[in-house]
């Protein structure tokens, strides 16, 4: 029988991690998960769904994002540990709505990496040769556009397989050309043409309606995107100075890649030839099989072409590289929480990685590739799967807030009870935009994860299991009530219109408070919480020493024995 570790035992293994990520460093992982492939891709996806009010899909995402994440940097400076977001359910309301939120944000996370090598490899069939053109066919990679992704996850994979020094140095590199790029092409297109008539002709700014604004924002790429503020939060173990370096990271990496976002967007508005708009009826019959690198072509930019195409590898693959060490983190925190065998939570003690986490993170990696292997196709099941995951931060904070009021909380906003609920609602709704039937195949798939809870709770006494099933109702009902929602509702969703337009959105926001509620009233204080109040107890008793220790020495004195 699997149980969450001790203090004792859990403070050992994370013993192993090195805390050398500072605020740039961690801000670097952030935004450089953001600005991964979507950069490449989302732009003509978001207008091919709203067309030129795209615009606003991206700013509605990063104020969902930032709501989701002022919660999450709370939880993240509470508990520096790796895996985090993988644990907060765990700590508020026991196995099952910690399994549940465990689970699909790992699903989220990991199958973006084989996503960003699917980019590269979709980029990379524009070049001028036979053998390229050969690895994508319009929808999907081609038998060789597989072989040369799965060289890609390999490579992912051995960036993170020697040391987290190697990592931070190579990802801070990366990260400062993976900005300067997208920067440098947005100002390029726009100078080298925009057109205004693309804003106001072919539908004019909403062609698709203000409905498709809203599914922009859940199934173009942009919750993919601006997902990576998680990042930061996975590698907290890591940060030298996590309460204020996280919540530092996580915003700034949001604000700066919408910025950028933005402008990529603009660029690409104005950048479209009128004819290309005139053949494809409209944005969203447009097919590029390189956006932005065919729309510099198009300009006679050769030179910006070039380097989209080099780009195409290092912006990807940067993002590739870190979502391969922060999932590595999420199994060791999910085999923390008693739902993986040993194994994957060892830590090598040399170079400070999880190694096993990190193989099997690898193997999952070349199933997703198997059977998606198209960007669209798994940004869809990324962005709901993400969503999902979204909805324990909110409960959690606040649970927390109930249950452990005493506890050390380096970020603490006041505003957090307004904030909370109001981020449950923002991601109840986007879930709801994802349409119907994607969210019910990605609420399934939630439930494909089950057998493996089971495996591991079921066998425990019904006095020991029956608290936490009735913790974790709040939260099966949740899923399967916006399931039914998303089946009932607005046609403009997917739905069968039983519910009607504007109702609907009335109807999840009412549910979306329910289960908020709901939520933070069925937390209860389990074994989880109870050893990670023990560590935090623990770990102050060790920071007071140190400051008493540290008294009467000179500054020099004191730097030496904190180092």
């Amino acid at each position: 029988m699997s149980t969450p570790k001790t203090p004792s035992a859990e403070q050992g293994s994370h013993s192993n991690y090195r805390r050398s990520l500072g605020t740039i460093a961690l801000t670097a992982t952030g935004l450089g998960s953001i600005i991964g492939s979507g950069w490449l891709f989302g732009a003509e996806r978001a207008a091919a769904i709203a067309g030129p009010a795209a615009i606003l899909a991206w700013v509605i995402g990063a104020a969902v994002a930032l709501t989701i994440a002022l919660t999450y940097s709370e939880l993240g400076s509470m508990f520096p540990k790796a895996g985090g977001m993988v644990r907060y359910g765990q700590y508020s309301h026991g196995s099952l709505a910690g399994y549940l939120a465990a689970w699909a944000n790992w699903i989220a996370i990991v199958s973006v990496i084989p996503g960003e090598a699917t980019a590269s490899v979709q980029y990379m069939s524009s070049w001028d040769f036979g053998w390229a053109q050969g690895l994508y066919d319009g929808k999907e990679l081609t038998g060789s556009g597989v072989v040369c992704a799965s060289v890609l996850l390999v490579f992912y994979f051995f960036l993170n397989w020697f040391a987290i020094t190697l990592f931070a140095k190579t990802n801070t590199a990366i990260t400062v050309f993976k900005v300067v790029v997208p920067v440098l092409t947005a100002g390029a297109l726009i100078m080298a043409h925009f057109d205004t008539g693309n804003v106001t002709d072919h539908g004019g700014f909403a062609p698709n309606g203000w409905s498709a604004v809203f599914t922009a924002v859940a199934l173009s790429g942009i919750v993919w995107a601006f997902n990576g503020f998680q990042s930061p939060l996975n590698m907290a173990a890591e940060a030298r100075n996590p309460g204020k370096s996280l919540p530092k990271a996580v915003i700034l990496s949001i604000v700066i890649a919408l910025v950028i976002y933005i402008a990529l967007q603009v660029a690409f508005l104005g950048g479209v030839p009128t004819a290309d708009l005139t053949k494809a009826g409209g944005w969203e019959g447009l097919g590029y099989n390189s956006p932005l690198a065919d729309l510099s072509l198009a300009w006679g930019l050769n030179w910006l072409a070039m380097l989209l195409y080099a780009d195409a590898f290092i912006s990807p693959s940067g993002t590739g590289m870190i979502y391969a060490a922060t999932t590595s983190r999420m199994i060791h925190g999910v085999q923390e929480n008693g739902h993986l065998p040993g194994i994957f939570g060892k830590v090598d003690k040399k170079t400070g990685v999880p190694r096993p986490a990190l193989v099997l993170n690898l193997v999952i990696a070349f199933l997703f590739l198997a059977v998606f292997r198209g960007w669209g196709s798994l940004a869809e099941i990324v962005s709901i799967a993400t969503v999902i995951s979204y909805i324990t931060g909110p409960v959690a904070v606040m649970s927390l807030r109930r249950l452990s009021p005493d506890l050390k909380r380096p970020v603490n906003l006041r505003a957090m009870p307004v904030i909370a609920p109001v981020a449950m609602v923002f991601g109840s709704l986007v879930l709801y935009w994802g349409r119907w039937p994607l969210t019910g195949k990605v609420i399934l798939i939630m439930a494909a994860g089950l057998p493996v809870w089971a495996w591991y709770e079921l066998r425990k006494p019904w006095a020991e299991l029956k608290p936490h099933l009735k913790a974790g109702a709040w939260m099966v009902a949740y899923l399967l009530v916006m399931a039914a929602v998303s089946y009932c509702g607005g046609t403009e969703f997917g739905g069968r219109g039983f519910i009607p337009q504007g109702v609907d959105l009335v109807v999840v926001v009412v549910l979306a408070l329910a289960f908020y509620y709901w939520g933070v009233r069925s937390s209860w204080r389990n074994p989880s919480l109870l050893v990670a109040e023990a560590e935090a107890r623990a770990a102050a008793e060790r920071d007071k020493a140190i400051d008493g220790g540290d008294e009467g020495r000179d500054p020099a004195e004191k730097v030496g024995a904190n180092a």
